[in-house]
Formats: C-alpha cells, sequence, structure tokens
C-alpha cells in the first residue's frame, strides 16, 4: 500500500473534481483567458473570475480583484519581493525562510543593493514582535516572513508581528506556502499587506499554481516584474495600471486555475477548523508515536507546546536522511521527504545541516490514522526496534 506522506511539498491526492476539471478543459474548450469573446474563451473567463472568488471568500477578502494568479509560490514571493523593494531600502526577515525568500533577497542585495536583516528566532523557532520592533529602522521597506515553517511546521505570531509593522509604516509580506488550507485565515483582519502562496499544497490544486494578494497598502508600490499583453488597454504600449491586469502578463496557465477552482469549491464544502482539528491530531499521533522510539531524534517543539502545522522531522541513528527515506520507500512503500528542504538556516540552527537535514513526514488532507500506524511500524523496523 503506497502511503504519501510528502504534503508538504505538494498535496497529493488531489480532488477527483480537479483531474475531471481539467480534463474536460482540455478535451472539450482549451481556449485561452481574456483573449476572445467566443463562447469558450467567455466560459474560461467565467472560470478564472470564478476561481478568484473562491480565493477571496476563503480568505475573507472583498475584492477578488486582489488576487493575481502566479506559477507557484516561489513566483508569487519572487513579484512581491523584486516589485517592492528598491534601491537602498531595507528588508527584514529571518534566518529560517525557505530560499524562495533567501535566495530573491540575496540577489536584491547584489542587484539593486538592498540592505538585509536577518533575525534568528529563539529556541522554539519563532520570532518576537519586541525582536522585530528593535530591528526596525527608518529605512525598512518590507518585512517578510513564513507563516509556517517547512520543516518543524512552527506558526509565527504574525498578526502581533504585523501590528508593530503596520504601526512602524512598514509592509508585511507572509510567506503562507505552509498554511494556506491548513491553518484558518481571514486576510481582512490580518495585518498582512502581501500574503503569497502555493495553489498545489494545502489548497489541493495542481502543480503550477500559486496566488499573491496584494493588500492596499501595497497596491501603489507593487511594481510589475513582467510586462506584456493582459488582453486589456491593447491600444497602449504601457502596462495597464489595476489589478489584476497589472501583475498578469501573457497567457494565463488556464489548465491549472481551471484545476485549482475545483479544488477551491472542494475546499469550500468543508470546514477548515475541523480539518485542522483532524491534521492536529493525526500530528501528535505522529510526534508521540516517534517520540517512544529509541534512537530517533526529533526537531522542533513538540505540538503540544506550540501552535503547528502537520509538518514532523525526524532523524533514525545509524542513517543519513536520504537512506532513511530511500528505505522507508522500497521497503514499506512510505513515501516522505528527506533533505534541507530549501531551507538551510533552520537545519543550521537545529545543527542537522552537516548531516544532510531531516527525514520530514507530512500528513496531509487524506491521510489516516492506518497511514501514520504505518508509518512508525516502519521506523521503526529501521531503529531496530
Amino acid at each position: 500500500m503506497r502511503i504519501y506522506l510528502d504534503n508538504a511539498a505538494t498535496s497529493f491526492p488531489k480532488p477527483s473534481a480537479v483531474l475531471e476539471a481539467m480534463h474536460r478543459y482540455l478535451l472539450e474548450n482549451g481556449a485561452p483567458a481574456g483573449r476572445g469573446a467566443y463562447r469558450t474563451a467567455l466560459a474560461v473567463d467565467r472560470t478564472v473570475a470564478r476561481c478568484r472568488e473562491r480565493a477571496a471568500n476563503l480568505f475573507g477578502v472583498a475584492d477578488p480583484r486582489r488576487f493575481v494568479f502566479t506559477f507557484n509560490g516561489t513566483d508569487a514571493l519572487n513579484l512581491a519581493l523584486c516589485g517592492i523593494c528598491r534601491p537602498g531600502d531595507h528588508v527584514l526577515t529571518s534566518a529560517w525562510e525557505h530560499n524562495s525568500v533567501l535566495r530573491p533577497l540575496r540577489a536584491l542585495e547584489h542587484q539593486r543593493h538592498i540592505h538585509v536583516t536577518r533575525l534568528s528566532p529563539d529556541a522554539t523557532g519563532r520570532l518576537s514582535p519586541a525582536q522585530v520592533q528593535a530591528a526596525l529602522t527608518s529605512a525598512t521597506r518590507l518585512v517578510v516572513l513564513q507563516q509556517a515553517s517547512n520543516v518543524t511546521g512552527v506558526i509565527q505570531p504574525l498578526d502581533e508581528i504585523g501590528d508593530v509593522v503596520r504601526r512602524h509604516g512598514a509592509l508585511l509580506l507572509v510567506d503562507a506556502a505552509q498554511s494556506a488550507g491548513h491553518w484558518p485565515i481571514d486576510l481582512s483582519q490580518s495585518p498582512f499587506d502581501l500574503w503569497a502562496c502555493s495553489g498545489h499544497k494545502g489548497l489541493l490544486g495542481p502543480l503550477g499554481t500559486g496566488l499573491l494578494y496584494v493588500g492596499p497598502r501595497a497596491e501603489d508600490l507593487l511594481e510589475p516584474t513582467r510586462w506584456g499583453g493582459t488582453g486589456t488597454h491593447s491600444e497602449e504600449d504601457v502596462q495597464p495600471r489595476e489589478l489584476p491586469d497589472r501583475l498578469e502578463s501573457g497567457n494565463l496557465n488556464v489548465p491549472g486555475i481551471v484545476g485549482l477552482e475545483a479544488a477551491l469549491a472542494e475546499l469550500a464544502q468543508h470546514d477548515l477548523a475541523d480539518a485542522h482539528s483532524r491534521a492536529r491530531a493525526l500530528t501528535l499521533h505522529l510526534w508521540h508515536g516517534l517520540s517512544a522510539i529509541p534512537r530517533v531524534a526529533l526537531y522542533g517543539p513538540s505540538p503540544d507546546a506550540v501552535p503547528r502545522t502537520a509538518v514532523v522531522s525526524c532523524n533514525i541513528a545509524g542513517y543519513a536522511p536520504q537512506e532513511a527515506a530511500a528505505l522507508l520507500d522500497e521497503h514499506f512503500e512510505i513515501e516522505c521527504r528527506a533533505g534541507l528542504h530549501c531551507a538551510p538556516g533552520v537545519h543550521r540552527a537545529l545543527g542537522t545541516l552537516a548531516a544532510g537535514g531531516t527525514v520530514r513526514f507530512s500528513p496531509g488532507r487524506y491521510t489516516t490514522r492506518e497511514h501514520i500506524d504505518c508509518a512508525l511500524a516502519a521506523v521503526r523496523t529501521l531503529a531496530g526496534h
């Protein structure tokens, strides 16, 4: 029995409605978005608009046009970072961010001579509002932080941090790749100016999809990073200023958006709080089961101690992470992720960088308690117990 526990990379399986919608579009429609007035093209436009509306409803946003389609969470973060930062700006982030934040910032340091401060979280992996407050300067334009770690699952206190950032007059960009679809989020009540997520993880959509929410404080400051055809104002050779057209040049990934719309429709039929409660129960079962196995080291605070998503990292004594993951797959059909998870700063802090990272288990919406029990039994066997 194949047991998929790599949902932090991408969710699997996808809802059947996602596959059906994409197949139907590719087989029966195939028209582009915003490029035609014939019936199939207009049907595509309605689906694209409906996908924005579903995202807005899910995340408490009144104006769906504030959601920009991107090709993944990395694309959304790059658009936000490169579209906001100006030469000489100061940007505040943490050393625990994903490379989707760390690498664009490093490039902007060299290309635009921005200044970046990288804060170190505490022993639990969290930053405090006071820590952020102390690092803000008169040149700080942007603070960019993940909502949840893809290595430990730890949730940052971003509402409190966001209040500090907003009082200072800076903008807050949130990397929600690991929290969207997993953690209750109401953007109308949150001090987030820019909010980026993947469409293919907790939102259950296909790969090649992402979203960037552009809040009112960031709207006039965010410049496009790609220019071209939008299907609107075609008589002009300057980029439209209105959202979302300003940031969506070129043909949209319509097959992906069709699938994402179906996924968001599926999510709307379920209570996110119930899904979060179920994920927490599975995470606790996995954490406590692993902690009872000798020769297994767990990383990050217990889910009993701090808010976390369904991500658990560990190592098994005597095995490199990649070796352990390969054996779990080959002999037990347990699919998990091994390595640094594109977050070297986390592993540097955890002391796992030199060892090659950790083995990461990430349950998803379709994971069962039986799946977790099978994974625990497999780890016991590898650990010699």
